[in-house]
């Protein structure tokens, strides 16, 4: 990757007047403002659709567009929903977070109104779509039609024919919902159509999309049901073992994902046809990949299922270099970026290297208590991504004020921030500076934002994913400041 700088920010978190970001007129309002930054990243968080706790890592479909960031206003302008239509909905008060629970139920409502609409349109442009896109397309639209009208319980709990795919299950539930199916296959035509207009905006101004991958999908997804073969599944569709992470510094039970694991064994015997197929999708929305939880190629963890926490898991080996070798046979090269955080075992340092995809750095990690650590600058490579922070860690200046003060004394020191220089900035200089080739910093910490503007706490649910930006505070002064500094850093040409 060439030397370059880019800004970490949510679609989600982009100001809209309904409630939660989209790729409408703000997205591309953001990208100008990263333009004349001197930016030319915008690194994203997953854009699935969100099921239960709003978390975009646990996702009703690998492939399918979150119905939250289409653009409402577009959909007005193409007279599909009126401005008083749009007004008659409940999308929250409070203009700094997210409520989903109102956008749950407004959002829909005016997708039926908008999709009721288009059926008197040219439908020409909809049947290509669902032609390009039929077998994903028809497992979503099947999953989520089903799962509406059974009260949105999750695929495990609906009756047995259905569940386990019964043949004759499969023909009366389209029969009898086909109306409903052709509904969520409208919503992601709209979503489909306005992402490629979006990201032709963005890479018009010279800006790459950084798309984000969790490696894993969820338990109630379309995916595991319309593919439990792939899975490491009883023959009643229960996980005979789910994902997580063992126990270690932040947490003495480990991390309990709940995720189903792959079957590598027969993913390996088809070719990995299924991974690549997702590879290929993702490629054809970001520009760059960044692959979540990369070391679970190299061996990954193991949890028995049920289980209360992960204590008990074990590591398994993953399918390694042959997977990557393959997967650049049948899908070609494109950008991808490791996230390899937290403690590295010899498979994973010799997985990286084998690949030579770039991986991560993250500030907040690098000054702990003065010890000697990867993610101090002066051991980085070229081939890395450096963060100040990412969507899982507090906020710089939220770390700040609960980090041990010989932590803090350290980073100031190690960064040789003079006494005027606020302490984000210090680290973002500091980010800019070193020697990785792409410095990525959170939208949060450029604004100075504390810990009520943390995008994510592990491990736990409830206040997560709801924080907006406030256009105001994009002001050309921010602007010249981050392309003098990109300038300087050597990461954009004068």
């Amino acid at each position: 990757m060439a030397r370059s700088a880019g800004v970490l920010l949510s679609i989600t978190s982009l100001p809209s007047p309904y409630g939660i970001g989209t790729i409408g007129k703000e997205a591309r309002q953001f990208a100008d403002f990263l333009k004349e930054s001197g930016q030319t990243i915008w690194q994203i968080l997953p854009v699935g659709p969100t099921s239960y706790g709003d978390s975009p890592y646990q996702s009703f479909s690998t492939y399918a567009g979150n119905p939250y960031l289409i653009d409402l206003d577009t959909l007005k302008e193409e007279g599909l929903v009126t401005q008083e239509q749009l007004d008659s909905f409940d999308w929250g008060s409070d203009p700094g977070k997210v409520d989903y629970e109102k956008i749950y139920n407004s959002r829909f409502e005016v997708l039926k109104i908008a999709y009721q609409n288009y059926k008197t349109k040219d439908q020409r442009k909809f049947r290509s779509f669902k032609r390009r896109n039929g077998k994903w397309l028809k497992n979503y639209a099947l999953y989520m039609a089903v799962k509406n009208s059974l009260g949105m319980v999750s695929w495990t709990e609906w009756p047995e024919d259905i569940k386990m795919r019964d043949e004759f299950a499969l023909r009366r539930y389209e029969r009898k919902l086909r109306s409903e199916m052709d509904f969520w296959r409208f919503v992601q035509f709209k979503f489909y159509e306005q992402w490629e207009s979006f990201r032709a905006y963005v890479n018009g101004l010279g800006i790459k999309i950084m798309g984000d991958m969790p490696i894993y999908v969820a338990m109630d997804s379309a995916d595991t049901w319309a593919n439990p073969e792939i899975f490491q599944l009883y023959d009643d569709g229960d996980p005979i073992a789910v994902a997580g992470c063992p126990p270690d510094y932040f947490s003495e039970t480990g991390q309990l994902w709940g995720n189903p694991l792959y079957d590598w064994d027969y993913l390996e015997q088809t070719d990995y046809e299924w991974w690549f197929e997702r590879i290929k999708a993702a490629s054809k929305l970001f520009d760059i990949t960044r692959i979540d939880h990369f070391r679970a190629f190299a061996s990954y963890y193991s949890i028995p299922y049920p289980a209360e926490n992960a204590i008990n898991g074990e590591w398994v080996v993953g399918p390694r270099i042959k997977f990557f070798r393959m997967m650049e046979e049948e899908c070609g090269e494109f950008e991808i970026v490791a996230e390899d955080l937290g403690t590295l075992t010899p498979d994973v340092t010799e997985l990286m290297e084998q690949t030579g995809y770039p991986g991560m750095k993250v500030l907040e990690f690098a000054f702990d208590s003065g010890e000697e650590n990867d993610y101090l600058p002066h051991n980085y490579t070229e081939n890395c991504v450096v963060y100040t922070g990412t969507h899982d860690n507090d906020t710089v200046m939220g770390w700040l004020e609960t980090a041990d003060p010989k932590d803090v004394e350290y980073a100031r020191s190690y960064c040789k921030m003079a006494d005027d220089e606020p302490f984000n900035w210090g680290l973002i200089r500091t980010a800019y500076e070193s020697l990785a080739d792409t410095a990525i910093v959170p939208l949060q910490d450029i604004l100075g934002l504390g810990s009520e503007a943390r995008m994510n706490t592990p491990s736990t649910t409830g206040s997560n994913w709801v924080w907006r930006m406030d256009p105001a505070d994009l002001t050309d002064e921010l602007a010249n400041k981050l392309k003098s500094l990109s300038v300087e850093s050597g990461r954009l040409e004068d």
